[in-house]
C-alpha cells in the first residue's frame, strides 16, 4: 500500500462506510447512485478561520473568479490570519479584487475570530445548530454558509443544506424526473436518510457533477 492510499484511507470520514450501506438499504435511488463513485468520499477543507474566508470569497461567483481572487489574496497575506487580514485593512482587500461588501465582511469575519467572539476551539464539540447560532453572528455568513461549514470543515454527518440548489436540483432530477421540487419535498425525501443527510446530499452533488467542490 502506498503513502497516498494510506492518506486517503484516513481522510474518510469516520461514519462514511456504514452511512453508504445504510442509505443503499433503505433508499433505492441511493442503491443505484453510491456504487457509481466507488472510493470516492467528502474530504474535509482547510481550518476554520480559512475556510470561512474562502468561502465569503467564494459568493455569487464564479468557481473560476473565485480562485483568481483567493490566490491574489493569498499574495497580499501569505498566512491569511485574522490579524494580518486586519492589518492590510479593507483598501489591501479591495486590491485583491474584493468589492466593498466582501471586504467588510472579510474584516469582520477577522474581528470576531481575533476577538474571540466566536468559540473556534469549542465548536468540534458543539451542536450543529449552536454552530450555526455562532456563525451567522458575523456579517456575510448565512445559513447556507454555515452549513457548508459544517459539512466541509466539521465534516457533521447530517447537515440538510435546504438552501443549495444543488440539493434541490439533485433531488429534483434523481426522485422527481426533473421536476421542480419545494423545500418540504426535499425534507420528506431527506427524513429517509437520517442520521446521514451529508452523505446523501454528498452523492446527490456528484450525480449533478462527478468532481467534488472545494469550500
Amino acid at each position: 500500500m502506498t503513502d497516498t492510499n494510506k492518506i486517503a484511507i484516513q481522510d474518510i470520514p469516520a461514519y462514511w462506510p456504514e452511512a453508504k450501506v445504510q442509505l443503499m438499504k433503505r433508499d433505492r435511488i441511493m442503491s443505484r447512485l453510491i456504487p457509481q463513485f466507488g472510493d470516492l468520499h467528502l474530504v474535509g477543507r482547510g481550518e476554520p478561520f480559512t475556510t470561512l474566508a474562502r468561502s465569503i470569497v467564494g459568493q455569487q461567483i464564479s468557481v473560476k473568479s473565485a480562485e483568481a481572487v483567493w490566490q491574489r489574496l493569498l499574495s497580499a497575506c501569505p498566512k491569511c490570519t485574522p490579524a494580518q487580514l486586519l492589518k492590510i485593512g479593507q483598501e489591501g482587500l479591495a486590491g485583491c479584487g474584493l468589492p466593498k461588501r466582501k471586504t467588510e465582511y472579510i474584516l469582520d469575519l477577522a474581528d470576531h475570530f481575533k476577538e474571540k467572539r466566536v468559540h473556534a476551539d469549542k465548536w468540534i464539540e458543539m451542536d450543529d445548530e449552536d454552530v450555526i447560532a455562532e456563525l451567522i453572528q458575523i456579517r456575510g455568513i448565512g445559513r447556507w454558509t454555515a452549513e457548508m461549514f459544517l459539512i466541509f470543515n466539521l465534516l457533521r454527518p447530517n447537515i440538510l443544506p435546504l438552501d443549495d440548489l444543488g440539493l434541490l436540483k439533485g433531488i429534483s432530477m434523481n426522485y422527481f424526473s426533473g421536476e421542480p421540487v419545494s423545500r418540504s419535498d426535499a425534507r420528506e425525501v431527506a427524513a429517509n436518510w437520517e442520521p446521514w443527510r451529508t452523505v446523501a446530499t454528498w452523492y446527490l452533488w456528484r450525480s449533478l457533477d462527478p468532481v467534488p467542490v472545494e469550500y
